[in-house]
């Protein structure tokens, strides 16, 4: 079986609308597929360039559970995708960047595990893209700045061993630590300490429902 390396972002339910938008906005442009309409819990509507099981008939999310979309993004090229991946990628544009996808995107609107926060899962679709997931700052880097843009509190890597990378916690970047680690025993642990950023100054603590 192959690598299946995924980066996940969490964020309140209320923004998972904006996190769409803005992932719209990191497609390509040429894309043939056509827009794919959305409704949300609530009955919020939103457009994408993507896919849902490679089928472009509009999905009702209205009563929750999950989302599934097949994305493909524009990605600047760091030495890393230049030095290991471009053969699998294809080529760079006269920007230099690069189409990567597909990335398979599942987002749960109230995990059990924390139905306070929406999860948005990125999913490589390749051994290849996996290790790419794990060892280019600018994938990385695109996933963090999406968990900053929409109102994230935390952005995971995991690669699929026994503890995941954390990316972002409460507003800032975060390197070398992990979940089980040294700062976060447990899951539960990690949940407890999300704050929402519009919220920050007078909020109080998560409580873990784990």
């Amino acid at each position: 079986m192959g690598l299946d390396y995924s980066y996940e972002i969490f964020t309140p339910p209320r923004n998972v609308a904006k996190a769409l938008r803005r992932l719209a906005e990191l497609a390509p442009q040429d894309r043939d597929a056509p827009p794919l309409p959305v409704t949300l819990p609530g009955g919020e509507q939103v457009t994408v360039p993507f896919t849902s099981h490679f089928k472009s008939e509009p999905v009702d999310c209205s009563a929750g559970g999950t989302l599934d979309l097949d994305t493909s993004l524009v990605i600047d090229a760091d030495d890393v995708m230049r030095e290991s991946f471009l053969q699998d990628l294809g080529r760079i544009d006269e920007r230099g960047c690069v189409r990567v996808g597909y990335i398979y995107l599942t987002v749960r609107f109230s995990p059990a595990w924390h139905p306070d926060f929406a999860s948005l899962q990125f999913t490589a679709a390749t051994s290849a893209m996996s290790r790419m997931f794990e060892r280019s700052a600018n994938v990385r880097r695109v996933f963090t700045d999406l968990t900053a843009a929409t109102g994230g509190v935390c952005c995971l890597l995991d690669t699929e061993t026994e503890t995941f990378d954390i990316c972002w916690l409460n507003g800032e970047t975060v390197d070398g630590e992990t979940v089980p680690g040294t700062g976060f025993p447990r899951f539960g642990d990690l949940v407890a300490a999300w704050r929402e950023p519009t919220e920050r100054a007078g909020t109080t603590p998560v409580k873990d429902g784990a």
